[in-house]
Formats: C-alpha cells, structure tokens, sequence
C-alpha cells in the first residue's frame, strides 16, 4: 500500500533565515538566559511537510493502540513499517503547491495507481480539501485518515474540563472513550461528551474547551473510521512526520 502523509509543523530557523521583524523579535530579549513573560524565541515558522512512503499492511484492533492501563505493550500487534520514505516541507510554498509535490511523488512510486492509497492528515479542513480535489484530478483514490494523536489531544483537552488536576481517573477516562474512537464510533463519544458536560455544569471556558472537542469529532467523523483503517492494515498516525521534525541534538 501507499500511505501520503501531510501536516503542519512549527520549525525552528536558522537565526540568518529569519525575516526581519522576526529576527527583531527574537533579538529583543529581555534577559540573556531565559524568556520573560509573554516574550517567544521568535525562531519558529509554520512548514507545510508531506511523506509519501510504502508499507506492507498489519492489521490491528483497537486493544493493540490503547490497551487498558497497566496492560502489557509488548503483547500489542505492532502496526505497518515504513518503507522507501520520501520527504519534504516548505515554509514558503502554500498549501496545494506543497500537496502537488506529494502526489508527484506517489505518481512515481505509482504510476499505475495499482496500490490502495491512504492519505494520513492532522485534520486541516483546507488540507482535506485540497487533498480530496488533487486526488481526484490525477484520478488516484485515496482514502483520508485523520491522525489519532490529534484525536487524542482533543480528548486529553476534554478531560481536563471533567477532572482535576493530576486525577488517575482522566486516564482512565481518556482510554476508555479512545477506544470508542478506535472503534468507529466517534460520534457515540461526541454525545457522550455532551451530556457530561451538560450534567457537570460547567463553567464557560471549559463548557467552550469540550465543545470544541465534540465539534471536533462530529466535523471529521467520515475520516475517523479507525476500525476499518485497523482491519485493514493501515497506519492512523502521521508518525513519519513527527520523527522528521524532531529535534536533533544541539539544535
């Protein structure tokens, strides 16, 4: 299978790279050792980054992404390995000029459309859409999967609207809807959600953090179908990305 892979990332400039205001920022500290409140490094610009790789596929259930705590991982089915990686990011080109680059390279890894292509996304609405309509004027279908870590950060956000600090019994919340999600019923959670929400009475900022979660969920519903991208084999996070954009060290 061909897996492409898109995402949005914060990276870190060369101090010479920097545009002008940019690098008045970043040269306007207040103290030498350390950031004051409110001040940033000034160093980072948003990249658009794509990875087109291939993979044989390993199917899963949700028990091998999210066991229940304490579980054992090594008894986990591991998920699909990636294969010939093709990188590249760009924090100048936008959006389609970035997405284009990818399938050029999917058309050369190929040409003949004869592998089932998945398209890994962080969940950029303007992503999907350009992905979608390049995908359809090369003719090359592709199903688009929404990565699960972003799903994640939406319920870990959700959690701490439900729990206090620190509370051993978030985690076990988070699981437990995770793998509702995992289970393609992400709908089911969104609902869930808001009856709990409603039944806490919550206080506007976290009544507004929930909501966006559920919204969250309800909006990327069609691309969170994890049990049929688990059955088949498929990877559900844009792991290739974040491994590119680590830091390095001394960076």
């Amino acid at each position: 299978m061909l897996v492409l892979t898109a995402d949005a990332k914060g990276i870190v400039m060369r101090p010479e790279a920097l545009r002008a205001a940019t690098a008045k920022t970043a040269t306007s500290r207040k103290l030498a050792t350390r950031l004051s409140k409110g001040e940033k490094t000034g160093r980072k610009r948003m990249a658009e980054v794509v990875a087109v790789y291939h993979c044989t596929p390993a199917p899963r259930t949700p028990a091998d992404v999210i066991g229940p705590p304490g579980a054992e991982r090594d008894r986990r089915r591991a998920g699909p390995k990636a294969a010939g990686k093709w990188l590249h990011a760009s924090v100048t080109d936008d959006t389609a000029t970035v997405i284009t680059a990818m399938f050029d390279q999917a058309d050369q890894h190929d040409p003949y459309r004869q592998r089932t292509t998945v398209a890994l996304v962080d969940g950029n609405t303007h992503q999907i859409d350009t992905i979608r309509a390049t995908a359809r004027a090369r003719g090359r279908p592709v199903t688009i999967v929404v990565d699960f870590v972003h799903v994640l950060q939406y319920l870990w956000k959700a959690a701490w609207c439900l729990h206090t600090e620190a509370d051993p019994a978030a985690e076990v919340w988070v699981a437990a809807h995770a793998n509702t999600v995992l289970s393609g019923r992400a709908t089911r959670v969104a609902g869930a959600l808001q009856r709990q929400a409603t039944k806490a009475a919550l206080p506007a900022d976290k009544r507004r953090t929930l909501d966006e979660c559920t919204t969250y969920l309800l909006n990327k519903a069609r691309y969170l179908r994890y049990d049929h991208a688990l059955a088949a084999g498929w990877p559900i996070a844009t792991g290739v990305i974040e491994g590119a954009c680590r830091p390095r060290p001394g960076s």
